[in-house]
């Protein structure tokens, strides 16, 4: 990497963190040019320059979280032997990194962010592919063994994740009636007969 590539990049993290950290304080309304600009010490021509614009920043903000959650799930996946234990596995990272991280997790289930990502979803996707094939090349084994129920891998994702976003958004939506340990604790197994080919 030149010198060059170097200060861009630094100066595209400064900009990143400094978003997260008003998005965390403030929620997006407190993300504006100029907050941005202060807190990162960088300059308006250089925020349009490398996003094009503020909302160009968040969509960059979002992709660059919705991406470390999905490596977070992958290394827990891949950690394990067993189809029952990577269900635990990816449960337990998943709502991990709605508590350690909660302003990244309320941007990345935010409606804009929702939004955001939606507009630009076969981009998206294809930005993704790497971490969705590690998952389909880890779950595809386990099919053929007979130990999940060959079900297509959008189906799987959507049977796995879907209980555990609709818990995490409940909780970044400040409803404090769920209990993310209690959580992880119940959601595997009752995840688990949803997927296994035997249904227990």
């Amino acid at each position: 990497m030149s010198p060059k590539q170097h200060r861009g990049e630094v100066t595209s993290d400064l900009l990143l963190d400094a978003a997260l950290r008003l998005y965390t304080q403030s929620g997006e309304q407190g993300v504006t040019v100029t907050a941005v600009t202060r807190t990162s010490g960088v300059s308006l021509g250089s925020l349009y320059h490398h996003f094009g614009s503020l909302d160009g920043l968040l969509t960059a903000l979002t992709e660059r979280w919705t991406g470390r959650l999905l490596e977070q799930l992958v290394t827990a996946l891949t950690s394990t032997e067993t189809a029952r234990e990577g269900i635990r596995a990816v449960v337990g990272a998943y709502l991990a990194f709605v508590r350690d991280h909660p302003g990244a997790a309320l941007l990345v289930h935010s409606p804009s962010a929702d939004r955001r990502l939606l507009a630009r979803g076969q981009e998206i996707r294809d930005a993704q592919q790497p971490t969705v094939s590690a998952m389909s090349r880890w779950i595809q084994p386990r099919i053929d063994a007979g130990e999940v129920a060959p079900l297509p891998t959008p189906l799987l994702e959507s049977l796995v994740l879907g209980p555990v976003v609709a818990v995490a958004r409940r909780r970044l939506s400040g409803v404090r009636d769920v209990d993310l340990d209690e959580a992880a604790r119940i959601l595997p197994e009752r995840i688990w007969r949803s997927i296994s080919a035997d249904g227990a």
